[in-house]
């Protein structure tokens, strides 16, 4: 897609999600006898989440896992949108769309492999990780040169930022 056409589809945006697993975190865990104990998030996402908020477009993050450290990392970015153990993404847009009114155009959404790809198909902006499979690289409009987990995130939160001119 031309750059042109992206930037126009990001001046639209008016809600940016995300994956977890692959986008805000670079897909390791960590675990015990107990459990999973840890993932890695990276700071300069959280501060996409937070210039995102402070030039008027929501955040949120849509993923299959059901993770306590998902919750605590939303929780402290204040993250407006949570949805955990979603493995149907396609229907939870459609909810998000009805009850926020907002129009799949004014939607962006990142993610990184196979359960992502319906949902990269039905947003008006998506967007992947540098190392994202070759599935959603193909169904991505936007490819960040940023790996998951290394600041993909706010790679595209500054790509929005600067085609809404609000930079």
């Amino acid at each position: 897609m031309k750059l042109a056409d992206l930037t126009a589809r990001a001046r639209r945006i008016r809600l940016v999600l995300t994956d977890c697993d692959g986008v805000l975190t670079d897909g390791g865990v960590y675990y015990s006898e107990r459990g999973e104990e840890m993932k890695r998030f990276n700071i300069r996402d959280g501060m996409g989440v937070e210039r995102l908020r402070n030039h008027g477009i929501a955040t949120g993050i849509m993923t299959g896992e059901v993770s306590p450290s998902v919750r605590t990392r939303a929780a402290k970015l204040r993250i407006e949108e949570l949805h955990l153990g979603i493995k149907d993404k396609a229907t939870c847009l459609h909810q998000i769309l009805a009850r926020t009114g907002l129009a799949a155009e004014e939607i962006a959404f990142i993610g990184d492999d196979t359960n992502d790809l319906e949902i990269l198909g039905l947003v008006g902006f998506s967007a992947c990780p540098g190392d994202a499979t070759s599935f959603a690289r193909a169904a991505a409009d936007f490819h960040c040169q940023t790996p998951g987990g290394h600041g993909c995130f706010r790679e595209l939160a500054e790509f929005i930022i600067a085609a809404q001119g609000t930079a």
